[in-house]
């Protein structure tokens, strides 16, 4: 699979580190308030287990399903939820937990539609941030690395469901995805 990257982005360290980082300033920012985590399956699952080992305040994990890829590299826009929460959110302090924001659709979907339910307060970490792609207007609170435009996999990022196993990050060669886009 490393012969598949273009290059490696970020390693496991960088990545630790960096979770490392945002565990420390969520738990000082959610002291006393037992959050939510809510992991975006799939893509976020790997990083969510690593932060959550990183966060010293009690609290509660939730997962959700949302798609708008396909099996693609660029969305469809449209949005559906696939899995939804199995717990009332009402009155609690939500931190979604994404592996990345791009465009920021699904995001933006997601903020609507959690809103709703009347949470304390909803916030997103996100461990890579790509703003040159970003089609609706959605921030993270907590970010741990800003990404060039460029195709990225690993450490549960994947590409056709492959690649999530990598414990590093990497950027995914063209020519591996081209064929199947086009």
């Amino acid at each position: 699979m490393k012969n598949d990257m273009a290059r490696i982005l970020f390693t496991e360290e960088q990545i630790l580190e960096k979770v490392r980082d945002l565990g420390v300033r969520l738990t000082e920012d959610y002291k006393g308030k037992s959050p939510i985590f809510l992991g975006v399956l799939k893509g976020s699952f790997v990083f969510l287990a690593d932060l959550m080992r990183q966060v010293g305040v009690s609290c509660q994990v939730e997962f959700m399903a949302v798609s708008s890829y396909g099996s693609g590299t660029n969305t469809t826009g449209a949005v559906r939820i696939t899995k939804d929460l199995n717990t009332d959110i009402e009155g609690r302090h939500v931190v979604i937990v994404e592996d990345i924001l791009d465009s920021g659709l699904t995001l933006h979907y997601l903020l609507r539609y959690l809103k709703g339910m009347n949470p304390a307060s909803v916030r997103i970490c996100t461990l890579l941030d790509k703003p040159e792609r970003r089609r609706a207007a959605v921030d993270a609170a907590y970010t741990g690395f800003q990404i060039p435009d460029a195709f990225v996999v690993g450490y549960g990022l994947d590409y056709a469901e492959r690649y999530r196993n990598l414990p590093y990050i990497g950027i995914l060669k063209p020519e591996i995805y081209e064929e199947c886009d086009a």
